[in-house]
């Protein structure tokens, strides 16, 4: 099995090719032809699942990691992956393949609001 296939199997592939916009138009003899959107797919899964940087993508995915990260950044922009997160959740949570007294919820990155905050650490 090859990285494609393990990181973006066909049924992954088919929940998220609809969510994915349309390749903008390329004008006649202009630029390169772009990479595979499964491809690319695959290796965002992979660096998001294993924590490694983006130049550390492993030669063996058919797509350089710069080309990943711009089409990963472009997707979060348009709001593709938020989509894909929900779509992925809705299908495994109609599977009941969620086990939710699992579930956890970390807010260290949500800024407190209000003035019955207290004082911070370092004051």
């Amino acid at each position: 099995m090859d990285d494609v296939e393990r990181y973006c199997p066909e049924a992954f592939w088919h929940l998220a090719q609809p969510l994915l916009p349309p390749h903008p138009e390329r004008h006649q003899g202009g630029g390169r032809r772009r990479t595979d959107d499964r491809a690319i797919l695959a290796a965002i899964m992979y660096v998001l699942g294993s924590g490694c940087s983006w130049r550390t993508l492993p030669g063996s995915f058919p797509v350089h990691w710069r080309t990943a990260h711009r089409r990963f950044a472009e997707w979060v922009e348009l709001g593709v992956m938020a989509a894909l997160h929900q779509a992925t959740l809705d299908v495994l949570g109609l599977a009941a393949q969620i086990d939710w007294s699992r579930a956890s919820i970390d807010s260290t990155h949500v800024r407190p609001r209000g003035r019955g905050t207290g004082p911070g650490p370092a004051q």
